[in-house]
């Protein structure tokens, strides 16, 4: 007779840990990769679904819930879903992440879920990785200083991730509007990497002659303005609206992960200057991945200022979740969840 209980795995945030989540020298190269998958059409990716009470601007204050499903082909193959809340301030218990998330991951062959796993540090160590990846095709070869903006644990990430594209970095600087976080940033990233950050008293003295700008903070007012643009800085927009528009205008070259799903998800700048008329779709240069398979060029000088923002792929989610459960079954981790033993017919 044919055995027809079917289990799948379950990891925990420890267990995802020992996979090797943390390994950006695994992570930024896999996230490259699903950049070229997606730009050559061997994806399959819904746009995400996101869960508030109310408009856009109700976020910040509500929090939201999201949805990133998708299929990635290639070598990877397979399928899943991110499910993800931002939980708002002040209604979380002393010491809870803002943050909490899961992710499915499903067998390519019968479609059925095959694990679960804890998703915050997959989630946030997948978006660093994207713009680690971003990096090596836009920012310059010779490297020397990165500026993070925001020292809350996506700046960790994202420096973690730049430090794997550009390994010959010799300044690391980080700024913060709470100077505590900043120098708690400084010792822990410090720590991490073994390299000295300095901490800034302003986003002036951060971002001054840095090759690297980042910003990464919840800020709905522009920190990153017009005049702090110099030649040849490659500029990393991870929060929403950060940056005078003047800044995304000005630069010579402007590049995104996928320009359909951020004017879907319409929470950054870019978008919201499209929506304004301020931004027409040919003055998107590229979506990274056409430049990471060589359909596009990215940077060309050494004197180019480029501009990045990327909204968060479903498959780079699966993917990541992929790898991670196949490390996980190499090392005997997990615990094995039993759906069923014989499928319930009514």
């Amino acid at each position: 007779m044919a055995d027809t209980s079917h289990s799948l795995l379950f990891l925990s945030q420890r267990e995802v840990i020992e996979a090797g989540v943390l390994n950006m020298e695994q992570v930024v190269p896999l996230m490259e990769k699903v950049y070229g998958l997606h730009w050559r059409g061997e994806t399959v990716l819904p746009s995400k679904g996101v869960i508030r009470w109310g408009g856009v601007e109700t976020e910040w204050e509500k929090g939201r819930i999201n949805a990133l499903p998708g299929w990635i082909g290639g070598d990877i193959r397979t399928g899943g879903i991110k499910w993800i809340a931002v939980s708002p301030e002040g209604v979380r218990a002393p010491g809870m992440p803002k943050v909490a998330a899961l992710v499915i991951i499903n067998d390519p062959v019968t479609l059925y879920p095959v694990a679960i796993m804890d998703g915050v540090l997959l989630s946030a160590i997948r978006t660093g990785a994207n713009m680690g990846a971003a990096a090596l095709h836009l920012a310059k070869e010779d490297t020397r200083t990165i500026a993070i903006v925001g020292g809350g644990f996506q700046g960790r990430t994202q420096l973690m991730a730049l430090l794997v594209a550009r390994p010959q970095t010799r300044e690391i600087r980080i700024y913060d509007v709470n100077r505590a976080q900043a120098e708690n940033f400084a010792r822990h990233m410090e720590k991490r990497t073994g390299r000295k950050v300095a901490v800034c008293a302003t986003v002036d003295e951060t971002v001054k002659g840095a090759d690297i700008v980042v910003t990464a903070t919840g800020s709905t007012e522009p920190l990153l303005l017009r005049r702090h643009l110099e030649p040849g800085m490659l500029y990393i927009h991870v929060g929403g609206n950060e940056c005078e528009y003047e800044v995304i205008s000005a630069a010579d070259k402007r590049y995104v992960d996928d320009w359909e799903q951020i004017k879907h998800r319409d929470v950054s700048s870019l978008a919201h200057m499209f929506f304004a008329g301020k931004l027409k779709d040919e003055d998107i240069t590229a979506e990274i991945g056409a430049v990471v398979v060589g359909d596009r060029p990215g940077r060309e000088s050494d004197d180019e200022i480029i501009y990045v923002n990327t909204v968060g792929l479903g498959v780079q989610d699966v993917a990541l979740g992929s790898l991670l459960l196949a490390k996980a079954r190499e090392k005997g981790l997990g615990t094995t969840v039993k759906m069923w033993d014989e499928p319930f017919v009514l």
